[in-house]
This record gives structure tokens, C-alpha cells and sequence, in this order.
């Protein structure tokens, strides 16, 4: 790994292949994913419904740029506004879900003329120039990064939003439908209710970044929809193409559109469209959503056998379990004597969990049994 900018902390564990939940390193050894790499993972590993769209299409063209009529890019779009709930919504397709956050903002931008955002404390919005100005972590935002105008607010503190849009120069209000690497805190129904009022009235733009909390995750096609209402523009990436690169925003009709108000070169490509379609495809199929939901009420009744266990935050299948000491030794022996991956957030005593959508009681049950065994030998 000399050759390699070393930024990741890293396991020593190399996956070789992986099915479903089920990942094998390269001694063959078995791993329960209850991580999904980062939320990714949503129809499963290697589904094969996903397999085979992304085989035929490569046989065929894997990719052109947008200069051209791509039938199934059309296609796509028409499926996952249906499937979403957001029938008059357009789509602009990108790589990656900071790269999706970077043309909602700066679509907001041109859409009122202004510059300034409104983001919440413990925010993460991706990496690049305004989607990490946007992030609430001075340790990833360069100098160069830091020329953006941001102020960021506590979550469900309303009259503090109120303030700074009275000040008249806020183009967007950015927020996670549920925070991530924040830690799994969520907006009420009530904040959500208002802050959507409020931006309406004030011309300001609503951006909802559904990145890691989208895609059926949370119960719910977009996890803002628990809450009654639509946003202006919602972001996307992760588990939109189970694993291949795909990014991209729902766009509401208030926005036109023009030849070279945003663009891209791999954006919306012929193999992550495949790959993409593949995922909604198989999320209507299997019933995905229904399944997030069921194996939700059933690790709710699993988990309070862990007394340990000080609160689960989080909704479906994007949670976060909370205990009153650190958690990284935990995540070590779940990952290297219980073979399980899992995740961590912002908060240092938070165990994060984010399996594929297609996950199974059984899973559950490997998932409490290894907690518990760790949890023992501690």
C-alpha cells in the first residue's frame, strides 16, 4: 500500500467476494455485513438481478457521454420519480452524493440569486467545495473550502432558523432527512412542518439530502416523507446503485431548466443507470420497504435483551446503538472474533448499523448473539 495516500484507517480484512449480507475475505473466512459500506449495500451483494443488468449493458454499451439520447437515462428517471412519490419532479444525474449536495446548492443558488445556507450542527454533506463548507467538521474543511458563506444551527431550533433568514440573504436550508456520521439525530415532524412553511414563504430553497437516509432506508422512500412533507430538491447516492457509482437529485418544478446550468461527464452513464434501474426494480419486487420495516419491529424486540443498550436512534434500517462507554474496542470484536462489520459515527459511544435493505430475521439474530458475546468478553 505504499503507493496509496494514506487516509483510511483500515482493518486487516480483504473481501473477495460477497452475496447478499454475506461478504468472504480472501482466506475464506465469513463476515455478517451489518454496514453495507456506509449505507451502500441495498439490495444486497451481488443480487442477481443487479448482476445481470450490469452484465447485459456492458456487453452492449457501458458508457457515452451526454451529448447523446440515452434511452435508458430516460427511463430511470421516469421509474424512480414514480417510485419515489415525486411524479413532477425532474432528475439530474451525477457520481456521488457530494457531488449531488454540490449541484443542489449551487442550483439553489441560481435559482434566488443569493449565496449563503443555512446547514445544522453535526452535519455531513460530502467532501467537495461547498457539500463540505456545508459539513459541520472544521477538521475536513481546507482554507479554500471555508470561502463559502454557512452558518449552521442547532437541529429542531426553528426561531434560530427564523433569524438567520430574516437577515435576507439565505439561498437554501440543507438538511439530512436523518443525520449520519452526526449520530443518527433526526428532525421532528413539527421542526420538519415548519421549517418547510418557512422556507416557502421566505423564497428559500429546501434541500433535503436523502444520501444515506434515502432509497427506502429509513421505512420510507425518503426518510423526509415520516414527516408529511416535499422538499425542493433531494439528494442522492449511496444505496441508489447497490454499490456502483450513481448520484443524483430530484428536482421540483419551480426550478427550469437550461442548455449548461449543470453538468457532467460520467453522470447518468449507461452502467449506472443499469445498475439503478436494477436496484428499484428489485426494491418493488421483493418488497424491500415492507421488509425495512418488519425487520425493524422485530430487531426493536431483539435488542432490549442487551441491557447494556442505553438508547437505539435512527429509524428502519439506518440506526444507531448507544451505550455509556466508548465503542470502538466493541466494533473491533464484533468485526475480528464475532465477524460482523458495523459502523461508528461523530459520537464515540455510538454503534452504527446499516444493513442491506434485504436483510433477514436470522441475520438479526447472528447480529444480537455476536453483540452479546462481545459485549461479554470486554
Amino acid at each position: 500500500m505504499k503507493n496509496l495516500f494514506d487516509v483510511y484507517p483500515v482493518y486487516d480484512i480483504a473481501p473477495e467476494k460477497a452475496f447478499m449480507a454475506k461478504v468472504w475475505d480472501n482466506n475464506g473466512k465469513e463476515y455478517l455485513d451489518f454496514y453495507g459500506g456506509h449505507g451502500v449495500i441495498s439490495i444486497g451483494h451481488t443480487h442477481p438481478n443487479y448482476v445481470k443488468a450490469i452484465t447485459e449493458q456492458v456487453n452492449k454499451i457501458g458508457f457515452y457521454s451526454n451529448s447523446i439520447i440515452n434511452p435508458i437515462q430516460e427511463e430511470f428517471a421516469t421509474k424512480l420519480a414514480q417510485t419515489s412519490g415525486y411524479d413532477d419532479y425532474t432528475v439530474f444525474l451525477c457520481n456521488s452524493g457530494a457531488e449531488a449536495n454540490e449541484n443542489a446548492l449551487k442550483l439553489a443558488s441560481f435559482h434566488n440569486g443569493k449565496s449563503k445556507v443555512i446547514a445544522f450542527n453535526k452535519a455531513f454533506h460530502g467532501r467537495t467545495s461547498a457539500s463540505v463548507a456545508v459539513t459541520d467538521n472544521k477538521k475536513i474543511v481546507a482554507p479554500i473550502n471555508a470561502n463559502h458563506q454557512v452558518v449552521f444551527v442547532p437541529l429542531n431550533d426553528i426561531e434560530a432558523v427564523k433569524a438567520e433568514i430574516a437577515n435576507g440573504d439565505i439561498t437554501a436550508v440543507i438538511i439530512e432527512g436523518i443525520q449520519g456520521v452526526g449520530g443518527l439525530d433526526q428532525g421532528t415532524t413539527t421542526f420538519f412542518q415548519e421549517l418547510r412553511n418557512l422556507c416557502t414563504q421566505e423564497g428559500v430553497v429546501l434541500i433535503l439530502d436523502e444520501i444515506q437516509s434515502g432509497y427506502g432506508r429509513s421505512g420510507k422512500f425518503f426518510a423526509h416523507q415520516h414527516h408529511q412533507i416535499k422538499a425542493d430538491i433531494i439528494s442522492m447516492a449511496k444505496g441508489m446503485g447497490n454499490g456502483f457509482p450513481i448520484g443524483g437529485i430530484l428536482i421540483s418544478p419551480e426550478f427550469k431548466a437550461s442548455y449548461g446550468l449543470l453538468g457532467t461527464t460520467f453522470g447518468g452513464n449507461h452502467l449506472a443507470c443499469a445498475a439503478a434501474i436494477s436496484v428499484l426494480d428489485t426494491m418493488v419486487a421483493d418488497q424491500l420497504i415492507e421488509n425495512v420495516n418488519s425487520i425493524n419491529a422485530y430487531f426493536m424486540e431483539r435488542i432490549v435483551e442487551i441491557p447494556e443498550i442505553k438508547e437505539v436512534k435512527g429509524r428502519g434500517l439506518m440506526l444507531g446503538v448507544a451505550f455509556d462507554f466508548e465503542i470502538a474496542n466493541l466494533r473491533k470484536k464484533l468485526i475480528l472474533e464475532e465477524s460482523i462489520f458495523t459502523g461508528s459515527a461523530s459520537q464515540n459511544n455510538l454503534l452504527r448499523v446499516l444493513p442491506p435493505l434485504s436483510i433477514t430475521k436470522e441475520d438479526i439474530d447472528f447480529f444480537i448473539n455476536g453483540l452479546k458475546n462481545a459485549l461479554t468478553s470486554l
